[in-house]
């Protein structure tokens, strides 16, 4: 018992350590970025879909994240990524395709939470149905993105 308090005891005096105040954090140390602050950005060759990078650079070697934004009713055409992509959806349902032919009624719904990996050199489409989706994407750069069927996003 006594070894069990001693342990809580420590446990606690070092996750305080670890978790200091805002007032003690600085821009050395942690870099936030605020939701409100966020500056979206139109996707290149997408239409209805924004993005804004978090970290690091998607077309440098190294790690990054970005999220993207999909209007109700706007779809990726086929595509594919050099790179594994990891994806969690943050908002909306994202709806996930694969193979060369575009059809969005044999997509896979990802609810808010959901998790999905894109393998690097694997053709696939994704986007939003009814409702505006958010995805978080990270992965490690030099990111690309191929079109199989050039033409840009497609509405639903």
């Amino acid at each position: 018992m006594r070894r069990c308090l001693l342990l809580a005891l420590t446990v606690s005096v070092v996750f305080g350590q670890m978790n200091p105040t805002a007032a003690e954090q600085d821009e050395e140390t942690i870099s936030i970025l605020q939701i409100d602050n966020l500056e979206w950005k139109d996707y290149p060759g997408l239409p209805g879909v924004k993005f804004v990078v978090l970290a690091g650079n998607p077309s440098q070697p190294g790690l990054y994240v970005i999220r993207a934004k999909f209007a109700p009713h706007t779809m990726s055409r086929p595509h594919w990524h050099p790179e594994a992509r990891y994806v969690t959806v943050l908002k909306g349902t994202w709806w996930a395709g694969t193979g060369e032919s575009f059809d969005p009624g044999r997509t896979t719904p990802i609810p808010a939470g959901g998790f999905a990996i894109h393998a690097p050199g694997k053709v696939h489409y994704d986007g939003a149905k009814d409702e505006e989706a958010i995805v978080q994407i990270s992965g490690m750069g030099p990111s690309g993105t191929h079109v199989v069927n050039p033409g840009g996003a497609k509405k639903e």
